[in-house]
């Protein structure tokens, strides 16, 4: 899959993980849709590790793996962030 639909598949990852993992983040939108992004191409990295071969277009499996990784990303970053907001 190419790195446009790989961001854009971000975008709704990032959305489907923020709705799937309510809460008070300490980052907006913005930081919302790098998280998506960012997931979607950690998860990408992932779904190739696993099966061995490239991942191409949009399936349930590439959609799956992308909101796993913005959900393990968004987790990772409310980790890191949470004492700061105390600050």
């Amino acid at each position: 899959m190419s790195y446009l639909a790989w961001i854009v598949l971000g975008l709704i990852a990032g959305a489907i993980a923020k709705a799937l993992m309510p809460g008070k983040d300490p980052g907006g939108i913005i930081v919302t849709m790098l998280i998506g992004i960012v997931g979607a191409f950690i998860g990408g990295f992932i779904g190739n590790s696993l099966t061995g071969s490239g991942l191409n277009g949009f399936s349930l499996w590439s959609v799956l793996l992308a909101v796993v990784g913005a959900m393990l990303l968004l987790w990772v970053y409310r980790l890191t962030t949470k004492n700061r907001a105390a600050l």
